[in-house]
């Protein structure tokens, strides 16, 4: 009989990509995907070191495990991704989660199944942690999804944003050849993908590491003119690294959705400079207005972080009036959060989580307005929708995304499932569209 497996992923798209290559590895072993967790036999946490709230996470599903382990000697518990990269929690778990089995990082996936072979020889626990900065590209993948993939095209971040330890779990920046990345497209073009989305931490700084030098906006022209992809996205952009190069781009190339993801974080030149960002508040503008002017149809959206070290109440409304100022089309809010190791954690000037809380609320609510009123105005236009699905909710509506990415709900059948169609938007909330397929 076929064991079984459950990988529980925390965190960013890239996070969900390694977890489809952690996938094929252990159905390469004979396992199959499982999702209740007391039934499996080779448990994964894959998991986010970017907020608190996910690694205290990690820990409380752990400790839940030690009783199952007990029933169950012969499952596997494995922790990995970027959690894992940093010495901190890989002694904690070492010391505190004695019943974990196999340790490893988001470099060494594809050693996978030589640590699971390791761990069953000797019954030791088995760490493995790649500190050299490689990427992996030969990995195969179980797809997620039948008809949108993602694709890494870099790993690592340069930036070290004061608030940020990804540079510390992922690395340096380390781009994939151009080839390499053209090559994975077309397998997936002809497998009958529709869409592709491009990774990285920050995919507009591709191609520094590669000799001859390649641009992000010339690998977009490249996977442009592979036939049979429909639609390109990239997550995610850093604004000082957002070319008019890269605007031209979204602009003149027909695949190219109209969306971006842009993060400002603060809207104060102050927590920006402290935040280590390298912009101002009048340089992301500047993006902005030529976003809008360029592509009068494009749709944003954003990540902010509120109550940063020293964000006073001015500060702050300098954040609520960017928002008002941009009209984002989706957006992601955080508290901030203390990351040992990085410099903000070392900062004396901690703001009160009270205050932070009541921040996020006004910001929240001023941004579902913004949400709210942008989604009006598609109202009675007719929009392309990549359907996706059945609705969770209701199996009898389908469920798909504009090239903005603004989520659609409406009634279809099955055949439409994975088909570009065409919807008349015909009502809205601050997060989602309804309408009739034309």
């Amino acid at each position: 009989m076929n064991k079984k497996y459950t990988i529980v992923t925390y965190g960013c798209q890239m996070n969900h990509h390694d977890s489809e290559k952690i996938s094929y590895l252990l159905e390469s072993l004979g396992y199959i995907p499982e999702k209740d967790i007391e039934k499996s036999d080779f448990i994964i946490y894959n998991t986010c070191l970017v907020r608190e709230n996910a690694e205290l996470k990690v820990y409380g599903q752990l400790g839940a495990l030690k009783s199952l382990k007990k029933k169950k000697p012969e499952m596997i518990i494995a922790v990995c991704g970027c959690m894992m990269q940093t010495g901190d929690a890989r002694t904690t778990i070492l010391a505190k989660y004695k019943h974990v089995d196999i340790i490893f990082g988001t470099k060494n996936i594809s050693r996978l199944p030589s640590l699971v072979s390791r761990h069953r020889s000797t019954g030791e626990v088995v760490v493995d942690i790649e500190e050299d900065d490689i990427i992996d590209d030969d990995t195969p993948i179980n797809r997620n999804h039948p008809f949108i993939a993602y694709v890494n095209i870099m790993t690592g971040c340069n930036n070290y944003c004061t608030f940020c330890i990804v540079p510390y779990a992922r690395g340096k920046e380390i781009s994939r050849t151009p080839e390499s990345i053209i090559e994975e497209v077309k397998e997936l073009a002809k497998k009958g993908y529709k869409e592709i989305i491009l990774l990285g931490q920050n995919v507009n700084s591709y191609g520094k590491t590669l000799r001859p030098k390649v641009t992000f906006p010339e690998l977009l022209k490249m996977v442009n003119e592979v036939n049979g992809i429909e639609r390109i996205r990239f997550l995610t952009s850093h604004p000082k690294d957002c070319s008019d190069e890269l605007i031209d781009a979204i602009a003149n190339l027909d695949k190219v959705c109209e969306n971006i993801h842009l993060p400002f974080q603060s809207g104060s030149n102050k927590i920006l400079k402290d935040m280590h960002r390298v912009y101002t508040r009048e340089h992301y503008l500047d993006l902005i207005k030529k976003l809008k002017a360029k592509i009068p149809n494009i749709t944003l959206s954003t990540d902010i972080i509120v109550g940063f070290p020293g964000e006073t109440e001015e500060d702050f409304q300098d954040t609520l009036s960017m928002v008002k100022e941009v009209e984002y089309d989706q957006g992601f809010t955080f508290l901030y959060s203390i990351r040992k190791g990085t410099k903000a954690a070392e900062m004396q000037n901690q703001i009160p989580h009270d205050i932070k809380q009541e921040r996020f609320q006004r910001l929240v609510d001023s941004m579902y307005d913004i949400f709210y009123k942008k989604n009006k105005e598609n109202v009675g236009q007719i929009l392309e929708v990549l359907v996706e699905g059945p609705s969770k909710n209701n199996p009898e509506i389908l469920t798909g995304r504009t090239r903005g990415y603004k989520l659609v709900h409406f009634k279809g059948g099955e055949r439409n499932i994975g088909n570009l169609v065409n919807v008349k938007i015909t009502g809205h909330n601050s997060f989602a569209l309804e309408g009739e397929l034309l």
